[in-house]
């Protein structure tokens, strides 16, 4: 290989996925260390729609992640896919059909709820379409009108996203993520976190 195409090949895609597959490894590795049972993973982004397209992204990432299958059910340990702003899967329907395509309960969705009120469609929407897809949620606080808000001040219509988690039956973790402090501040996401889902302390 000559420096030309080293560099090419060094600082171009194949490196990338090269990279990810390994922290991916490493992720499942150390969440069965450590006693979980969930990885959250972000599988790709649309940087440049005309030199990678949502179709190439889609393709490279679904075949990066079936390399890890075999692990992830030795671990026993699942995969997660989150939907974030980085231009590759932004409906519902999408995310629907990116798990189903692995035709394996090891990978699902980690749902964040604040995230999609950027997209149009309330996350309830999104959450009675996942149903047993949704492996995890996570959510902080996002205004249409002023961007990221505490837990509670944003757009997030709770009482709908908590009847439509009732509805899938989705029972386990919601995940604050949000920036942290000391014992003061964590007591404050707390208590926000239990008013919004209707906890009692």
């Amino acid at each position: 290989m000559n420096r030309l195409a080293r560099l090419v090949h060094e600082s171009g895609i194949p490196v990338t996925l090269s990279k990810g597959l390994e922290g991916l490894t490493t992720a499942l590795n150390d969440c069965k260390f450590y006693g979980g049972d969930t990885v959250l993973l972000v599988p790709g982004k649309v940087t440049n729609p005309d030199t990678e397209n949502y179709e190439q992204v889609w393709q490279r990432s679904q075949e990066e992640v079936r390399k890890v299958l075999p692990l992830a059910d030795q671990l026993g340990i699942k995969i997660a896919i989150e939907v974030v702003w980085n231009n590759f899967i932004t409906k519902p329907e999408q995310l629907i059909e990116y798990v189903d395509q692995f035709k394996t309960p090891t990978v699902g969705a980690y749902f964040d709820c604040s995230n999609m009120i950027k997209f149009g469609v309330p996350p309830a929407e999104w959450i009675r379409k996942l149903g047993k897809r949704m492996l995890k949620m996570d959510f902080k606080g996002y205004s249409k009108a002023k961007q990221w808000v505490p837990i509670g001040e944003g757009d997030e219509d709770w009482p709908e996203v908590l009847k439509a988690c009732a509805e899938v039956g989705y029972n386990t973790w919601a995940t604050s993520e949000v920036g942290g402090g000391g014992e003061e501040h964590l007591l404050g996401i707390a208590a926000r976190m239990d008013k919004v889902l209707g906890l009692k302390r």
